[in-house]
């Protein structure tokens, strides 16, 4: 049995077919699940994400213009479930600490020397609003003024949270690389 298009995906769904829905849920959800634990804190609150998510995605299935993929449109429904979810918690009152990180500028090839795995474990170590920023900046591809108007903060609010958020990173990234049994201690 063939694997359904988009449009007859769409059509089921908006027609109310259990099925269809299942298969969209099933072509995503792995996808989109990696999408929400970038933005969560835990594992338990990415598939709460997910979970509201693709309820607004079948909510709001009936606005997709069939222009451009479906994947992409799914994608942005999760990403701006996770701001809303961010929004609705009021993370941005909160005082991360650590900020007086040292100034040093994060090197172009730090990050080649972790895995995948490695990386992402520091990326979802970060406080909640540098960890948002940096994955709208540097994951999803928004710029400062397209965070700054979904977080409802300043674009200047924006670039200091990244900048912090890099500079974060790469004490984590040194700390990570030096070797311990050299009894360097990381800058």
């Amino acid at each position: 049995m063939r694997e359904p298009t988009e449009r007859e995906l769409i059509k089921g769904c908006l027609a109310g077919d259990r099925r269809s829905q299942e298969a969209l849920y099933a072509r995503y959800a792995r996808r989109m699940y990696a999408v929400c634990l970038r933005y969560a804190r835990h594992e338990l609150e990415a598939q709460d994400l997910m979970q509201e998510g693709f309820i607004r995605v079948f909510e709001k299935l009936k606005d997709f213009r069939m222009e451009g993929s479906l994947e992409g449109w799914v994608r942005r429904i999760m990403v701006h479930t996770a701001i809303n979810q961010y929004r609705r918690k009021s993370f941005q009152q909160e005082r991360f600490g650590l900020e007086r990180l040292p100034e040093d500028p994060v090197e172009a090839d730090a990050l080649g020397v972790l895995g995948a795995e490695e990386l992402l474990g520091m990326v979802s170590s970060l406080p909640d609003g540098y960890r948002i920023v940096f994955n709208l900046f540097a994951i999803e591809g928004y710029d400062h003024a397209e965070i700054a108007e979904m977080l409802g903060c300043g674009e200047s609010t924006s670039r200091s949270q990244l900048a912090k958020a890099r500079r974060m990173l790469q004490l984590k990234i040194s700390t990570q690389s030096t070797p311990a049994h050299a009894g360097i201690a990381p800058h």
